[in-house]
């Protein structure tokens, strides 16, 4: 079985691709950014319908992980969400759907953002989308589009909660705890720290879309998440307890959003029931490993 994975320099696309290699798949990659070297990688900027069809006709993929996106909220370029999440999806999908050989599964990757911030609680796919910003806007554009090519290819949409571990960009929350304690800080800034969150490893989630991609669930919106929560604080005990080192919290009134919800998890029963038992593991050990990984 041959994989094609968009945006697999990224952080959650080299764990993806480990998984797939792990479970036998040969697997190919599709970046912007230049590669020398692997004649397994092709550079291809999602904009360029040309250059996507060239690639999906060499590697004729059996199934496709589509990962590639402006994924950092604050990008300070809102036009691009839009460029890359909503019309490069659409281009790929095109190339897809007139290629020689249509593929068995494609797992088109949105995000739980596109929940907002209005819905508190245990979060399923029935929950009404409420998104808050442009990235979020972006990733629900691309379901709506997504929906319409529906019955040309087998698409499965994945929502994933918060996930994080190595190599992931301490532009995001967690690494930048992480960074913090393992540069061992005398302080931090933080907003606010009594929400919690839903929270996986990025090896958990990468091992879900290896076993969707295998069972199939076409025309399927569904969450990748832990159905567990932890506060901020609770996040700043765990790294604590495992460094021996303790930080000065600084709550910076910029970093804490108006009317944000008290608790949001997302509810994994749907992806339970398509895939058999699937759990990430605890977050001390996720924060254990990033913390003692050089």
């Amino acid at each position: 079985m041959r994989a094609l994975i968009t945006g697999i320099t990224g952080f959650t696309g080299r764990y993806v691709a480990a998984e797939l290699e792990r479970a036998g798949f040969d697997v190919h990659g599709l970046g912007a950014n230049s590669l020398h070297g692997d004649d397994r990688y092709h550079q291809v900027n999602l904009m360029d319908i040309e250059g996507l069809r060239r690639c999906v006709d060499s590697v004729r993929p059996d199934v496709v992980v589509h990962l590639a996106a402006i994924a950092f909220v604050g990008h300070g370029d809102p036009e691009a969400f839009y460029r890359i999440n909503l019309l490069g999806t659409r281009n790929l999908l095109l190339a897809l759907s007139t290629s020689g050989r249509l593929p068995e599964s494609v797992l088109l990757a949105s995000s739980a953002n596109v929940y907002g911030n209005i819905a508190e609680g245990i979060l399923d796919e029935l929950t009404p989308p409420s998104p808050a910003n442009d990235y979020a806007v972006s990733k629900l554009s691309m379901e709506y589009m997504a929906r319409l090519w529906f019955d040309r290819l087998p698409i499965t949409i994945v929502r994933p909660f918060n996930y994080t571990g190595v190599g992931q960009s301490d532009s995001f929350l967690l690494p930048k705890i992480v960074k913090h304690f393992r540069t061992r800080s005398d302080s931090i800034e933080l907003g606010n720290l009594d929400v919690w969150r839903d929270f996986s490893d990025v090896r958990a989630v990468a091992n879900a879309y290896r076993r969707l991609l295998e069972v199939k669930p076409s025309g399927k919106v569904i969450n990748v998440c832990s159905g567990h929560t932890h506060s901020l604080r609770g996040v700043l005990e765990i790294a604590e307890a495992i460094t021996g080192h303790s930080i000065e919290v600084r709550v910076n009134p910029h970093f804490v959003r108006a009317n944000e919800v008290r608790s949001l998890s997302g509810d994994p029963s749907l992806l339970k029931s398509f895939i058999g038992e699937w759990n990430s593991p605890p977050l001390e050990e996720t924060l254990r490993w990033m913390l003692e990984t050089a």
